[in-house]
């Protein structure tokens, strides 16, 4: 394989998944200087359902473990990541008045909760919580934490007053009503600001390597879900409803963010399902993300 990738001696990325990451070289001028462009941008040019936040992230973790070449390297760059990290929040709490929103897997994120808590209705962290079963998450995300011990990570930050959210994606083909039930009737705990839900759409050439890791820990893996556009759109629109039917028993329905692939509302997809989704859909892709109280709303409330 060509590119940065080749150099670190990734031939397959996926394959590869969560054994390299980039990590920049902290440039704090070149930071503040980004900061002033975004404080300066007017709230008309942002997309609304931002709530005007800096994302941790969108496409990677901020708390991942890195790994170098030896125990000395990588004590190093973990110690670079987590000085960047830091700082980058300092600079965004004392610089501007914009929001942060934190989304990881890892419980790492634990040792910034003191900073966290500095930011009051400015900061909402939350994290990924597809299951509560750990096993069945290990054929799907097999170098990552335990959902346990995410659960464990969000009950201490909403102990410690910390506004947290809850991604409830990307949720299995393996889980029914009884397994969705079990973790957001977890999350109702929590009381969480919004819960996201989605659920899981691989790539034809992750099927057979999940499949591998699913038999190996004895599960039965859905793989037919994956098969044919159709297959999925039926799994997903399937999901998607059972969830929501129980986040609306357990009180969450307020609160509650499906997020419905682009491909769930096609003119054909809206025909075989009728009116009554066709106009759940909608409503789904036009809700805007709650977002932390102010204490003066809190007064009005």
């Amino acid at each position: 394989m060509k590119g940065p990738l080749g150099k670190l001696g990734v031939t397959c990325p996926d394959a590869d998944w969560g054994q390299y990451a980039f990590l920049r070289t902290w440039d704090e001028a070149a930071f503040l200087k980004s900061l002033v462009v975004a404080e300066r941008t007017p709230v008309s040019e942002l997309n609304i359902d931002g709530n005007r936040a800096v994302m941790l992230s969108t496409t990677t973790d901020a708390y991942q473990t890195l790994r170098g070449s030896n125990a000395a390297e990588t004590l190093e760059l973990n110690k670079r990541a987590r000085v960047m990290v830091r700082r980058m929040l300092e600079l965004i709490r004392d610089r501007s008045t914009l929001n942060v929103r934190i989304l990881t897997r890892s419980p790492l994120a634990r040792q910034d909760f003191d900073l966290y808590k500095t930011f009051g209705d400015r900061l909402l962290f939350g994290m990924s919580l597809p299951t509560l079963n750990d096993q069945l998450a290990r054929v799907y995300e097999p170098k990552a934490p335990a959902p346990t011990q995410r659960l464990e990570t969000l009950k201490l930050a909403a102990s410690m007053g910390i506004p947290v959210y809850v991604a409830v994606a990307p949720t299995y083909p393996e889980q029914g009503e009884e397994d969705l039930a079990k973790v957001l009737g977890a999350v109702v705990t929590l009381q969480p600001v919004t819960v996201f839900h989605e659920p899981i759409q691989i790539r034809a050439e992750n099927v057979g390597r999940m499949k591998r890791e699913a038999e190996a820990l004895g599960f039965e893996f859905m793989d037919h879900v994956f098969t044919t556009k159709e297959e999925w759109e039926g799994y997903a629109i399937t999901q998607l409803l059972t969830a929501q039917t129980v986040a609306n028993k357990l009180g969450l329905g307020p609160v509650f963010h499906p997020w419905p692939d682009f491909t769930l509302g096609s003119k054909r997809v809206r025909y075989a399902f009728g009116s009554a989704y066709s106009a759940w859909i909608d409503e789904c892709w036009n809700r805007i993300s709650a977002w932390p109280c102010t204490n003066e709303e809190r007064k009005v409330a």
